[in-house]
């Protein structure tokens, strides 16, 4: 090492200072690193390749992106809500382009038929025998725009492949092709000509986003980034950098993170206090609580780590379960949201050290 005249000698240094690094806590050997662990830091390598290529034509958002990532690696469905003209339906493409997944997108209007979404049986004169023609929710990766313009009917085309992964029509069954997912949007300011999501739909959503306007200097980026010839939705610089079957092997990563018993309390505990907390009407079902667990998984995976901690818990918490409550009318009417109750429920419940 090289030292300055004022650098004073390492033995020269007082003993109450080399006392506190006498015992430092020693870093990690490659012998000690789980195979796991390595196994996640591949995986975090790909994911960020997954980012930058997002990134060609999306300016920030990234607590979006990576929730998105969350969701898949969770093997789960999100619920995107937003105002118009953020990005909403082109981040999505641009997730399904990144990992080389089929895609289909399906407008969702007042119009739409069951049958537009899941397909019907199709009759052949050649042989006088019914063929099952497939609609466009046999896809990996699925964008429903604008999923709250259809009504209940076409709503319930959805409950099945959304939970089951498979599609059933006059006694036959198909499945999915996985991995799947359903990433659905909406506009919460404009409600004229919409349907609300029936709670049981609203469920079978892993997450649900709300998406948020740019800052000021991710804005000023945007427009300096597409001031010349490149446009904002040109598509054809994205690469593929995930395959489907690497998408399947990273779940399988995540599902091998431990989580201790006292996590699994612990989420439990929060899931029980959202049925009785005086300011919900409606608390978080079973399926509430494997989405938190899974999805704590995703999240420690995807910080490098093979373990879950009461961080990664509470990180997922909102995303998770702001579309399975729902306050008291009263509660509503004084302002308070969501999040401030979840603030209260986690604040009363105690985290495992």
């Amino acid at each position: 090492m090289i030292m300055s005249e004022n650098t004073p000698n390492p033995e020269q240094q007082p003993e109450e200072n080399n006392m506190a690094h006498e015992n430092p806590t020693p870093a990690p050997t490659p012998s000690q690193i789980s195979s796991l662990e390595k196994d996640l830091e591949k995986m975090n390598a790909k994911l960020d390749e997954v980012r930058s290529e997002m990134h060609k034509l999306i300016i920030g958002q990234d607590e979006y992106i990576n929730l998105l990532i969350v969701a898949l690696l969770s093997g789960g469905h999100a619920l995107v809500e937003g105002v118009p003209g953020i990005a909403k339906t082109l981040t999505s493409k641009l997730l399904a382009k990144s990992t080389s997944l089929d895609f289909s997108r399906i407008q969702f209007t007042p119009d739409l038929m069951p049958t537009d979404v899941v397909g019907t049986n199709v009759f052949v004169m050649k042989d006088s025998s019914f063929s099952f023609k497939q609609g466009p929710i046999f896809s990996q990766f699925v964008l429903i725009d604008e999923i709250n313009r259809a009504p209940a009917k076409t709503q319930s085309a959805l409950f099945e492949v959304m939970e089951e992964l498979q599609i059933t029509i006059d006694g036959m069954t198909y499945p999915m092709e996985e991995p799947f997912m359903v990433l659905a949007t909406q506009n919460p300011i404009e409600q004229e000509g919409t349907y609300k999501l029936p709670e049981a739909q609203m469920d079978r959503f892993l997450f649900r986003i709300l998406m948020q306007y740019p800052s000021e200097a991710e804005e000023i980026e945007m427009l300096e980034r597409f001031s010349g010839e490149k446009k904002s939705r040109d598509l054809s610089d994205v690469n593929a950098a995930l395959t489907g079957e690497e998408i399947m092997h990273f779940r399988s990563l995540v599902q091998q993170v431990k989580i201790s018993d006292q996590l699994r309390k612990y989420i439990a505990q929060i899931v029980q206090l959202t049925r009785t907390h005086p300011d919900l009407y409606l608390g978080a079902s079973p399926r509430a609580s494997l989405a938190i667990m899974n999805t704590s998984k995703a999240a420690a995976g995807m910080a490098g780590r093979d373990f879950v901690t009461p961080d990664d818990v509470q990180a997922v918490l909102l995303p998770v379960l702001n579309h399975r409550l729902t306050l008291t009318p009263e509660r509503e009417m004084e302002g308070i949201t969501l999040g401030d109750v979840l603030k209260d429920i986690v604040e009363k419940t105690e985290a495992p050290r």
